[in-house]
């Protein structure tokens, strides 16, 4: 059988949001043969989504077009990474055919995904995360004249609320679990960040309450309405959808693959651990953006800008950007201070509950387990569809258990792809 064909760069960076982009655009002028991949159609990441109802900021353009600038960029979007076959080497997949990767260098800026957490009724349709309210719209879905109730903590909340209403839907509450004096406290701290400053006036939206979280969703073939529990008394609140945002948790399942070690974020999650040059544990990786630890697109930027001039060796480029990235993660610290989850979240769960939605599995069922993989053994936690991407960062913030490292493939692959890997001598060994 022959064997798929192997294709070259000199460093490869996977995920082209801001701190990919970033990365590319820094380390284009020594030469080297850049490739950047992603999954999504255009580069931007989460953040700078594009779609049929999105409007792009001046900032993403600007990003879009200093990678074309540069001939020696290569974007590959709708690629995703299936395995590391051999050391320095990915295998990767779009929609038309499998790939291998080999770099000298590599920058992981593969992002975050929002922290889904369970309560009753959040399997109902209509019930989805703030950020992917924001996707779903930006990809054309109509909301328009729908009443939807956004609830959970931070300012991705605002977000997702000025998204839907420019969208034509009608925000009925934005429920921020945080207390008052945290809040009020995150607004005047903006004044340090003059670019962040806009962001105290969408606090005073007129439906944001602060200490309030939800506590149910009711409905039958579609969620009807919300139960709030807000200032120590529960209010209902009709709507049509409704969209939950409780964080972000980095996506490392790449990085822990190959080795990088991890270290503990301010909200008990794992980020990839880097030094002062967004170096990884292991040579020749380096780490850049919400994978390292959430704290905005601007960090995000920051830290990829450091990483790009790192991986080419330009060390007094890279020491140039310092202390940008060093006051946005002032910022990130503030951020996780003021909206840092109550304990109380951990209570929405009731003992019928179900955390793992794939296999049925509820609240009370993985309450006397030991640990993840007693999880998965005895009661099918994470052996879903899904593969534990959701309940396995619900199960590490209810019960405090670590996943354990992925193994390959780290998405769904045609057989195609794995079978053309036959003729590779280091999987031939494997």
């Amino acid at each position: 059988m022959t064997a798929m064909a192997l294709e070259h760069c000199d460093l490869l960076i996977v995920g082209a949001g801001p701190a990919g982009m970033a990365a590319a655009v820094a380390a284009a002028p020594s030469g080297a043969s850049i490739a950047v991949i992603d999954d999504n159609p255009a580069p931007g990441g989460q953040i700078w989504r594009d779609g049929p109802g999105a409007s792009l900021p001046a900032a993403a353009r600007t990003w879009r077009d200093a990678l074309e600038r540069h001939a020696n960029i290569r974007v590959c979007s709708g690629t995703r990474v299936v395995a590391a076959p051999a050391r320095n080497e990915l295998l990767l997949e779009d929609a038309e055919r499998g790939r291998r990767m080999r770099w000298t260098k590599l920058i992981l800026c593969t992002g975050a995904r929002e922290l889904l957490l369970p309560f009753p009724g959040w399997t109902l349709p209509g019930v989805t995360g703030a950020g992917g309210l924001q996707a779903l719209i930006k990809a054309g879905l109509p909301v328009e004249g729908e009443r939807i109730v956004i609830a959970g903590s931070g300012p991705l909340l605002l977000a997702a609320a000025a998204t839907a209403r420019a969208a034509g839907a009608k925000v009925v509450r934005v429920a921020e679990q945080a207390s008052f004096a945290a809040v009020a406290g995150f607004a005047a701290s903006l004044l340090r960040w003059p670019g962040k400053a806009a962001q105290a006036v969408t606090l005073a939206d007129p439906q944001y309450r602060t200490s309030s979280r939800i506590v149910s969703a009711q409905g039958g073939a579609q969620v009807d309405s919300v139960r709030l529990l807000q200032g120590g008394r529960e209010v209902e609140i009709a709507c049509e959808r409704i969209a939950c945002g409780f964080g972000l948790t980095p996506n490392t399942q790449l990085g822990r693959m190959l080795g990088c070690a991890l270290t503990p974020t301010e909200a008990g999650a794992q980020a990839l651990a880097v030094d002062a040059r967004q170096a990884t544990s292991l040579p020749d990786i380096h780490a850049a953006g919400e994978c390292t630890g959430f704290g905005g697109s601007e960090r995000a930027l920051a830290q990829g800008t450091i990483a790009g001039y790192a991986a080419i060796g330009n060390e007094h480029a890279a020491k140039q950007h310092e202390a940008g990235r060093a006051r946005w993660d002032a910022f990130a610290a503030q951020l996780h201070r003021s909206f840092a989850l109550s304990p109380d979240i951990r209570r929405m769960p009731q003992p019928g509950t179900l955390v793992c939605r794939c296999e049925d599995v509820s609240f009370s069922a993985l309450a006397d387990c030991s640990g993840w993989t007693d999880a998965k053994l005895h009661r099918r936690c994470g052996m879903g569809a899904c593969q534990g991407r959701v309940c396995g960062d619900a199960a590490q913030f209810l019960f405090g258990w670590i996943p354990p490292a992925p193994r390959p493939p780290l998405s769904p692959t045609r057989i195609a792809t794995l079978v053309g890997l036959a003729g590779h001598d280091d999987v031939d060994r494997q």
